[in-house]
């Protein structure tokens, strides 16, 4: 997409999107943590498959130490349409983290980690501290199985209907154990008489 274009472009775009300020930053991760963090001296890296450029934007609007991101090959200024590694998604993501960690010396033990999606679990499983917000249902499941927190701070009909699945669920589930309790109790007093 930005083969042959200059790499000074991306400096171009940022300062374009200079303005208006970032007033929805909600949608990439828990501003209240992230803030929390900050106000404690903590340091708080944006962790995305996005081009560098826009995270490392995203970053400084947020007041967060730094950012990493996908990043694109260029050759004198320019942009040749090739990555450096990887897409920084999934596995490499994890890799990424682990490799700042390791530079800045942090113990990911006592690290806390936010994602909405099942495929940055590698990243969560690094740090000591993960929380899914958010989640998709892969990542829902696994969180709660692994004892992780969970936010979810959607509203409106998808907040209701997971709402209403979750009590059909549990209905459905206590009607089930209720029927098999009824049932074996039934069968132990015909046994007794």
């Amino acid at each position: 997409m930005l083969a042959g274009e200059a790499s000074a472009a991306a400096a171009e775009l940022e300062a374009a999107l200079q303005t208006p300020p970032v007033t929805h930053a909600a949608a990439f991760f828990d501003v209240d943590n992230t803030q929390q963090h900050l106000d404690a001296g903590e340091r708080v890296w944006l962790v995305t498959a996005a081009p560098v450029e826009v995270a490392r934007l995203l970053a400084r609007r947020l007041g967060l130490t730094g950012a990493l991101g996908t990043i694109a090959e260029s050759r004198d200024g320019v942009y040749t349409g090739h990555l450096v590694g990887d897409i920084l998604h999934g596995p490499a993501k994890a890799e990424a983290v682990r490799a700042l960690a390791a530079h800045e010396g942090l113990d990911l033990a006592l690290c806390a980690a936010y994602s909405d999606s099942v495929n940055d679990l590698p990243m969560l499983g690094l740090v000591g501290n993960p929380c899914a917000i958010n989640p998709d249902a892969r990542l829902r499941r696994h969180a709660e199985v692994a004892g992780w927190r969970v936010r979810d701070y959607r509203t409106g009909r998808k907040a209701a209907r997971r709402a209403l699945l979750t009590a059909g669920a549990s209905g459905v589930t206590l009607g089930a154990v209720s029927a098999a309790v009824a049932i074996r109790g039934s069968i132990r007093r015909r046994r007794v008489s």
